[in-house]
């Protein structure tokens, strides 16, 4: 996996994924507190100096880097509002493993933000990171993230059995995978 030491934003038609920044971490703490945000998540505090320490903490990270996540924040760009997050991290044991993760606001969500967010990370971690693998975890609950994953072009690879009858699911793609998926459709002359 390569380092983007230098990185700035990545823009969408409709985003920009920037660093977040510490003053970020009250916008995100109130959607990331939502009880219904919440219950498909995994962060241990959701707290203004929760989300704060957090994004410090990833601060001096780069893309790429081994040794947790980078925090991207999704800014829509038509009136520059904070209306989601999205992370990168490589996966401990597979180096050649890029994790995704998104949470979008519930006042955003459906009108394809997140879809938006996860399709250029992942055009970003194969062309600038050389990842040879794009994963995505989710609660098997989510159908709304499992159907970014699938929109995105990521398969199910796992479900995952986790305790209080809950489950998660992983969703991959490889770099030969989004190949072929890129690839032209011949054409008999």
């Amino acid at each position: 996996m390569r380092v983007d030491t230098g990185f700035a934003a990545l823009g969408t038609e409709r985003l920009v994924l920037r660093r977040s920044l510490p003053e970020d971490a009250p916008t995100i703490s109130a959607y990331r507190s939502d009880p219904v945000v919440h219950r498909h998540q995994g962060w241990d505090r959701t707290d203004v100096e929760g989300v704060r320490a957090e994004i410090e903490e990833m601060a001096g990270r780069a893309p790429g880097e081994p040794g947790g996540w980078v925090q991207l924040s999704a800014i829509r760009r038509e009136d520059e509002e904070l209306i989601g997050d999205v992370g990168l991290s490589v996966g401990e044991a597979e180096p050649e493993v890029l994790k995704l993760g998104y949470t979008i606001s519930p006042a955003f969500q459906g009108l394809g933000y997140a879809t938006e967010a996860v399709a250029a990370l992942t055009e970003y971690g194969f062309d600038a990171l050389a990842a040879e693998v794009v994963r995505i975890y989710a609660s098997a609950a989510n159908a709304a993230s499992i159907r970014v994953a699938e929109k995105v072009g990521l398969r199910l690879v796992e479900r995952i059995p986790r305790g209080g009858g809950r489950s998660a699911v992983r969703y991959e793609l490889t770099r030969d995978e989004r190949g072929f998926r890129h690839a032209p459709i011949p054409t008999d002359t």
